[in-house]
């Protein structure tokens, strides 16, 4: 079982980080300069560490790194074609819907 933790914007990441979201992180904090502090937890084996309610760092299956926002995905994501306006990914799979 792995525990999460916090610690503040600004700070060095948790000793449970690994160092490979290390720039992304730092990244994040310039970008939410307002943002207070950040929570690791753990989903399916895989560190995911929020920063407050404004994003989100974790890695994904394959141990990219990948960066979400608190109610969307990031223009990351829509410029590699991978998510529609909403920030739903397009499975294509909802044709009947029309």
């Amino acid at each position: 079982m792995q525990l999460g933790a916090r610690w503040r914007a600004g700070e060095e990441p948790h000793r449970g980080v690994p160092p490979v979201l290390y720039s992304a992180i730092a990244e994040q904090e310039a970008a939410h300069p307002a943002a207070s502090a950040w929570t690791l937890t753990f989903l399916e084996g895989r560190p995911r560490c929020a920063l407050d309610d404004a994003v989100t760092v974790t890695l994904d299956a394959a141990g990219s790194v990948v960066v979400e926002g608190g109610l969307g995905l990031t223009a990351d994501r829509f410029s590699q074609g991978t998510a529609t306006v909403e920030g739903v990914p397009d499975d294509g799979d909802d044709d009947w819907l029309s």
